[in-house]
C-alpha cells in the first residue's frame, strides 16, 4: 500500500525532478527526502529547488541528502550538514538570523525611508514662498515684467 501511495505523489508532481534510481526504498524516508529536497536550491539553477532542477549538481545533493537520512540523520541534521557544506544560499528560504537579518529588514526599511522622503519633500513644496509672499515693491516690478 505504501508503494501504490508513494507512486501517486510521483506521478502526480510532474516537474520533479527526482530520477526513479533515485528513489529510496523506504516510503517514509523518500517523502522526508522529498520535502527536505523542496526546501534547497540549486546552486547553479535560479530559484529553483534541486527537487525541480535537473542540473547535475541537484542530482548530486538529492543523493546527498538522501544518504543522510538512511545513515540516521533528523531532518534539521541532513539540512544543517548541507548548509555547512554550501552556505546560507542553499536554503531557499534563509534564517532571520545573524547577517540575514540585515538582507530580510532592508527592503522594508528602504520603503519607509523612501516614503518618509516624500513626505519632507512634498511639505517643503508646499510651504515654499509664492506669489502671495511678494512685497509691495516686488508685486509691483512682477506687474511690470508681465505686462499689466
Amino acid at each position: 500500500m505504501k508503494w501504490l501511495v508513494l507512486i501517486f505523489c510521483l506521478l502526480a508532481a510532474p516537474l520533479a525532478a527526482v530520477q526513479p534510481d533515485e528513489v529510496l526504498d523506504d516510503a517514509a524516508l523518500e517523502i522526508r527526502a522529498r520535502a527536505l529536497s523542496a526546501d534547497l536550491r540549486c546552486p547553479v539553477c535560479r530559484n529553483e529547488s534541486i527537487d525541480e532542477s535537473h542540473a547535475d549538481i541537484a542530482r548530486d545533493l538529492r543523493l546527498l541528502l538522501r544518504e543522510r537520512l538512511v545513515a540516521g540523520d533528523t531532518d534539521s541534521q541532513a539540512m544543517q550538514f548541507l548548509v555547512d557544506r554550501y552556505g546560507e544560499y542553499i536554503l531557499l528560504n534563509p534564517r532571520v538570523a545573524g547577517v540575514n537579518i540585515l538582507l530580510w529588514f532592508a527592503a522594508p526599511f528602504m520603503l519607509l525611508l523612501a516614503g518618509a522622503i516624500a513626505v519632507v519633500t512634498i511639505r517643503g513644496r508646499s510651504r515654499a514662498a509664492g506669489p502671495d509672499a511678494l512685497n509691495m515693491d516686488e508685486q509691483k516690478r512682477l506687474y511690470d515684467i508681465m505686462g499689466k
